[in-house]
């Protein structure tokens, strides 16, 4: 396995206040690949369809359950709002007892003619409630930790979505074999989630035959194009489910670590967070792309990191949370044009609310945004890109969309790790407009869109929900945005 340049003087990542926890989870899991005796094995591969044989998964009885998942409200959501939203557990392993927990929410207007999309979000080992309640879903949560304003710009205006905490142990999904935890892994994730959708369907069998779409940010630029590929192969072997899906959109994915590596620094640099003398001993000492790590290297990334300051890197103009225990006592209504930078303390406190935890339909759970269970992973593939070239030629869509602000996983990596799939170009870069302003700028190539969101962090629709929607809207539309 290719060795990673990632002894980042990890002490500088929790140095970044109060930052994406997601996005810390990835890099805990690029340092544990770096640090091990033994590597994370790179046990995905694209499989010979001709050989693989497909062994049915579990399916339980579902009639009924889904009028038992229907929420009435949730706690301190607006009066007046009237949609319909479904929440429980679906058991993916009987025996081990293994359930996963997903959060659905039906479009308000036609929800019959409107495709179902599965969102999730990253980590490894973060919950998909963090999009559900901080990004793209119906409620963002106002500073008293209790109360819901709306989301005007909410995916579900254009999709039913659906948000699903995986694999067991995130958030509310859990195992009765805590063992199960230990075995956490791209492979099992992507398992587990099949085994989820076969289900869902069952429970409600109005959408088997819609399109099918799945979205997602950060390590879901694994957790997406490995479950797309995973229903792909198994729609060509069973006979059970056939999962209509129809392409895939990912956001400040992680797809390949040595050029995500690459584009970081150069992010770094271009965006004046990094000296000339820094990023030219990046450029002498380090070698992406051959994996090598001297300590050359390792010291001048230290450097790098040192040089940042205190600054949220998901967004690197983005004011930091100062005060993350302390919230309003008063309803003081909250803006869907400006962010909350203490979002992660007063989401955690709303899902730890008893009367939230009962609306939702969950055994009372110690939520957490990612993971404190899964404490490794046991397989991460170096790169995702021949997944992504299995989806390409097998005709889905595909769009890869980045926040141009964020330095985490900067569009400099997602450029880096595009052009290494040698594509030919079909739509040159252009911007594209919103309200008659740039909403951001893309690229077309032959069976994937590269579109950037300007002034957007790490999880876009934070940070520019409009353009979100706007993008999210051309992508299940199959049209790329408007040119003037």
């Amino acid at each position: 396995m290719i060795k990673l340049v990632v002894v980042f003087c990890f002490l500088a990542l929790f140095a970044l206040s109060y930052a994406d926890i997601q996005a810390d989870k990835l890099f805990e899991l690029l340092k544990s690949k770096r640090s091990r005796d033994s590597d994370v094995p790179n046990t995905w591969a694209i499989l010979d369809e001709a050989t693989h044989e497909y062994s049915p998964v579990y399916v339980a009885p579902q009639d009924g359950l889904s009028q038992l998942d229907k929420i009435s409200a949730l706690p301190g959501q607006p009066a007046g709002v009237d949609i319909n939203q479904y929440s429980g557990y679906v058991t993916v392993n009987p025996t081990a007892g293994r359930a996963l927990f997903y959060y659905l929410v039906e479009s308000p207007t036609d929800s019959a003619t409107k495709p179902l999309v599965l969102w999730l979000n990253g980590g490894p080992g973060c919950s998909s409630l963090i999009g559900a309640f901080s990004e793209l879903g119906p409620f963002r949560t106002n500073s008293d930790g209790k109360t819901l304003f709306m989301n005007d710009y909410a995916w579900s205006n254009v999709a039913n979505m659906l948000f699903l905490e995986s694999p067991a142990g995130v958030g509310f999904s859990y195992s009765n074999t805590t063992s199960d935890y230990d075995h956490s892994g791209d492979k099992n994730t992507a398992a587990d989630a099949y085994v989820f959708l076969v289900n869902w369907l069952e429970r409600f069998p109005q959408y088997k035959t819609r399109d099918f779409y799945i979205t997602g940010e950060s390590y879901a630029g694994h957790y997406v194009p490995q479950l797309a590929y995973t229903i792909l192969l198994n729609n060509k072997k069973t006979n059970q489910t056939t999962i209509n899906i129809k392409g895939i959109a990912i956001g400040n994915a992680w797809i390949d670590d040595n050029t995500n590596l690459k584009g970081l620094y150069d992010h770094w640099w271009t965006h004046a967070l990094n000296s000339d003398e820094t990023h030219d001993g990046i450029q002498k000492y380090c070698n992406f792309t051959g994996g090598s790590l001297s300590l050359m290297c390792r010291n001048v990334t230290d450097k790098a990191w040192d040089e940042i300051g205190d600054i949220d890197l998901y967004n690197i103009y983005a004011p930091i949370c100062l005060t993350p225990n302390q919230r309003n006592t008063s309803i003081i209504p909250g803006s869907i044009n400006n962010f909350d930078p203490c979002w992660q303390y007063i989401l955690e406190f709303y899902l730890n609310d008893s009367m939230v935890q009962n609306a939702l339909h969950v055994k009372p759970t110690s939520w957490d945004l990612c993971s404190d269970v899964i404490t490794s992973w046991n397989d991460s593939a170096v790169t995702i890109l021949p997944i992504i070239k299995y989806l390409i030629e097998n005709g889905q869509r595909l769009w890869v969309f980045s926040g141009d602000i964020d330095g985490r996983v900067p569009i400099t990596s997602s450029r880096y790790s595009i052009n290494a799939l040698d594509l030919p170009i079909e739509t040159a870069w252009r911007p594209w407009y919103l309200n008659k302003e740039v909403g951001g700028y893309l690229e077309g190539y032959k069976g994937l869109l590269l579109i950037t969101v300007r002034g957007a962090g790490h999880t876009v629709p934070s940070y520019q929900p409009e353009r979100a929607l706007a993008l999210f809207s051309s992508f299940l539309g199959g049209i790329l945005p408007p040119s003037s």
